[in-house]
């Protein structure tokens, strides 16, 4: 499994002047209490919501993903 890394977005974001929740929702089109959800972490991003968050900040997937302790520990 892996999560969304929150604060390496906001990071990324805030590069492009986006540091509102708000703001994130107009960059990228995900619905607004998505974005909320996803950056209080209250859910995950779907896989559609990961691309369009990546593409609409010119990083990869894997840039804002980070593998959960749970697959760490059943890849060893």
């Amino acid at each position: 499994m892996y999560r969304l890394r929150i604060d390496k977005l906001r990071q990324i974001a805030a590069e492009h002047g986006d540091t509102t929740k708000h703001a994130i929702h107009r960059r990228t089109g995900i619905a607004e209490s998505s974005c909320h959800r996803i950056l209080n972490g209250q859910s995950q991003p779907d896989l559609n919501s990961a691309l369009r968050l990546a593409a609409a900040y010119g990083v990869s997937v894997e840039e804002l993903m980070e593998p959960t302790v749970e697959h760490l520990s059943v890849s060893a």
